[in-house]
């Protein structure tokens, strides 16, 4: 009865020390996140169990979970998402750190170039999709126009319908589209690093490459660890250039988890089977779960890492 009462007039001293104020800013928020976030994920839950077409559900039971373990599209797709993502992160993660490294410092005409680099982030990824597809087209794109006029190819290449090459092409407008996010992001770590550091590494007589991996890199870890995670999660969930560029093709070569998802919930152009919201439902949550692992691996690497440091 006691502790009752003190709860009580703990929560009456709260309000009377003015949070009424603070929970009426924290009302949009909280609302936003009920109905983007915890709705659609109820609803998600709802019909891991139907076979859902968007008009008439039928109740399957556990027919969806079976159904996945012997989908082999899906499970090549998962395969197709940890190369793409690797192959994007091997080339975007250096990239940005290297651009960073080289704009940071205030010389002429390095503020724009750094609004350059950035802009395809501000671009929609599907309207800059649209353009590399034309880029990347067989017999009137850019691309195949350059190479044969400079005699690197004698006959036009199939960038985006062979699957020697789509997945690199899907690769490169990834990089293209997402490295100068995080090149900002790095540069904002660079800033904050004492320029008295680099002073007394140049008088101890340091040169570039000393100074860049026993100063920079270590000063530079804290920022450089989130813009890995972000970079990794991103690069797991990335579709919608994928879908732009090549729906999944050629022979479902470039399918992605949540390409592949997409497709199963919303469907394509491209696509000619019907829509399966229910098995959808079913393989974005074994797909999140997948990312989930993925980036808590990583959160106990960089952990011990730390605590080897």
């Amino acid at each position: 009865m006691n502790s009752n009462k003190s709860l009580g007039s703990r929560f009456k001293k709260s309000w009377d020390h003015g949070d009424i104020p603070m929970w009426l800013m924290l009302i949009p928020t909280i609302f936003f996140i009920l109905v983007m976030s915890v709705y659609p994920f109820t609803w998600l839950i709802r019909y891991v169990f139907y076979d859902y077409n968007g008009f008439k559900a039928y109740f399957v039971g556990f027919e969806n979970f079976k159904r996945i373990t012997g989908d082999g599209i899906y499970w090549n797709s998962v395969l197709h998402t940890f190369e793409y993502a690797i192959l994007k992160l091997v080339f975007l993660l250096p990239l940005s750190l290297m651009t960073a490294v080289l704009l940071q410092r205030k010389r002429f005409g390095s503020g724009l170039m750094q609004g350059i680099y950035f802009l395809p982030t501000v671009i929609s990824s599907a309207v800059y999709s649209l353009i590399w597809y034309f880029i990347f087209a067989t017999y009137n794109g850019v691309l195949n126009a350059f190479l044969q006029r400079i005699g690197v190819i004698q006959q036009p290449i199939d960038w985006l319908g062979s699957g020697k090459t789509a997945m690199a092409a899907v690769v490169i407008v990834a990089v293209w589209g997402g490295f100068g996010n995080y090149m900002i992001l790095l540069i904002s770590g660079l800033a904050g690093i004492p320029s008295d550091v680099y002073e007394s590494a140049q008088i101890d007589g340091a040169n570039g490459i000393q100074t860049f991996f026993k100063i920079t890199l270590p000063m530079l870890g804290p920022v450089l660890k989130v813009v890995i995670m972000l970079a990794i999660t991103t690069a797991f969930k990335d579709y919608e250039s994928i879908l732009v560029l090549t729906a999944g093709g050629p022979n479902n070569r470039t399918h992605v988890m949540f390409s592949y998802i997409f497709q199963m919930v919303f469907g394509t152009s491209r696509a000619k089977t019907p829509l399966q919201i229910g098995y959808g439902s079913v393989l974005s949550i074994v797909s999140a779960l997948i990312v989930g692992v993925i980036t808590i691996l990583y959160l106990k690497i960089s952990k011990k890492m730390d605590d080897i440091s």
